[in-house]
């Protein structure tokens, strides 16, 4: 597993969220100021319904583009046995059920997920509970999470 490789896998992905999001936002824009789109009387809310689409495509673009700067930005170092997970870590976990899953801990883009060598990778952030239980721990330490009342425990099996 090569997190230089997994880093480049979610940068492509941030950059074409963000090219769809910005085409979006202009459609959003365009209907919005369409002179066919204009209120005719207090009913005829698509003028205005389109401008509340714009305005959160807007903000989609805005948030991605944070995301991608971030992410760019995020130091890729050689992961220190001595400072434990940090941000930029590629690590394995396993359940107590023995099942395994690939983490990228990332400074934004939670929940994205790429495809590397057919291994799922997903983004966990330091603002998830998941993601901040990590932060500092090391190949073989156990973390436990409670989500919606439920304890998970997870085992570090490997950092990158």
């Amino acid at each position: 597993m090569n997190k230089q490789n997994v880093h480049q896998l979610l940068l492509e992905k941030l950059a074409v969220d963000f090219d769809v999001a910005q085409r979006a936002a202009q459609t959003a824009y365009e209907t919005a100021t369409h002179e066919e789109n204009i209120a005719e009387n207090k009913y005829d809310t698509l003028g205005l319904e389109a401008s509340y689409l714009a305005a959160g495509q807007a903000k989609r673009v805005e948030e991605i583009r944070q995301a991608l700067t971030l992410c760019q930005n995020m130091p890729l170092g050689a992961y220190d046995a001595q400072q434990g997970i940090q941000i930029g870590s590629l690590l394995g976990l396993e359940d107590d059920q023995g099942r395994q899953q690939w983490l990228f801990l990332a400074p934004d883009a939670a929940g994205l997920k790429v495809y590397l060598v057919g291994q799922l990778i997903t983004v966990i952030t330091p603002r998830s509970p998941l993601g901040s239980s990590l932060r500092g721990k090391f190949e073989g330490d156990e973390v436990e999470i409670v989500v919606a009342g439920t304890r998970q425990q997870f085992t570090v099996t490997e950092v990158i």
